[in-house]
């Protein structure tokens, strides 16, 4: 099972820096860093609703599910 972040893709869609979202929400920058990369294992449920809410997004387009064997895109 593959969990993809897309969060580059939802900030470059609506042309927003990491760094503002990241204090927008009120994480650090580096975590919003591991988070944009994929570098996380875990996301808090208050973290995603404030990204979304900030975002005025859907989880679905932050987060994408690939079954097994499918081959991840190239990040």
């Amino acid at each position: 099972m593959a969990i993809i972040i897309r969060l580059d893709r939802v900030l470059a869609d609506r042309k927003m820096q990491m760094n503002d979202l990241a204090d927008k929400v009120g994480i650090s920058n580096v975590n919003m860093s591991n988070l944009k990369t994929g570098k996380v294992k875990a996301i808090r449920f208050s973290t995603l609703e404030a990204i979304c809410k900030y975002l005025n997004c859907q989880p679905g387009d932050i987060l994408e599910y690939l079954p097994d064997g499918k081959n991840l895109p190239d990040i």
